[in-house]
């Protein structure tokens, strides 16, 4: 089985983090020991998207931590990003790879077993899977996995698996036990008055990749 990249995966949205500067926040969380950060500002015009990407890559490098861009390869090339992150809708994984290499690393976001073996297959690094518990962002996904779902994935393919949806410190530990290899969040971290707190409360949970 392949080694967890790291532990917690933070997922960006401007929209949750109560009218403060979004580079604040990810530099709170960055603080607190989070050392990836998704990009996933989808609705933003390239050169807004690019303008903030050049803020991130320049806040997680100084923390010691790497930047994945979400969808955009020519904003992560443009910025040298350490990797990118595709859903669905996007271009396969498999076509990325043979567009980058080994230049990115490559996360893929998942909802179902064949979606996940689909991604391993086309040499994605780690995939997203769920979501596990209900969540307002994940609600066009359809009925959350559950446990018993993301137990299925870590068992059906051996990259590492970030569950997401619904996790916070009260359930954190019911999706390591299941074999989760981390976790990837957004509301919990972007819309809390206190990120660096929240982070390094999970952190507590997670055992060191």
């Amino acid at each position: 089985m392949a080694k967890p990249l790291f532990r917690l995966y933070l997922i960006t949205d401007r929209n949750q983090t109560g009218g403060r500067p979004l580079t604040d926040v990810v530099k709170e969380a960055l603080a607190g020991g989070v050392k990836a950060v998704q990009l996933r500002e989808k609705d933003l015009p390239i050169r807004e998207l690019l303008r903030l990407a050049e803020e991130m890559i320049k806040i997680t490098k100084e923390a010691g931590a790497m930047l994945f861009i979400n969808g955009r390869i020519d904003a992560a090339i443009a910025v040298e990003a350490d990797g990118i992150h595709l859903g669905q809708t996007d271009l396969p994984v498999d076509v990325v790879r043979r567009i980058v290499g080994n230049r990115f690393m490559i996360g893929v976001s998942t909802h179902n077993l064949i979606e996940a073996k689909e991604a391993e297959a086309g040499s994605a690094d780690f995939i997203t899977f769920g979501p596990v518990y209900e969540t307002p962002a994940k609600l066009k996904y359809g009925k959350p996995i559950g446990i018993k779902g993301l137990k299925i994935a870590k068992s059906g393919v051996s990259i590492p698996v970030y569950a997401i949806g619904g996790i916070n410190s009260g359930n954190i530990k019911h999706i390591l036990s299941a074999g989760a290899d981390g976790v990837a969040l957004i509301s919990a971290v972007m819309g809390a008055k206190e990120p660096k707190r929240v982070v390094e409360e999970l952190l507590r949970y997670t055992p060191s990749p």
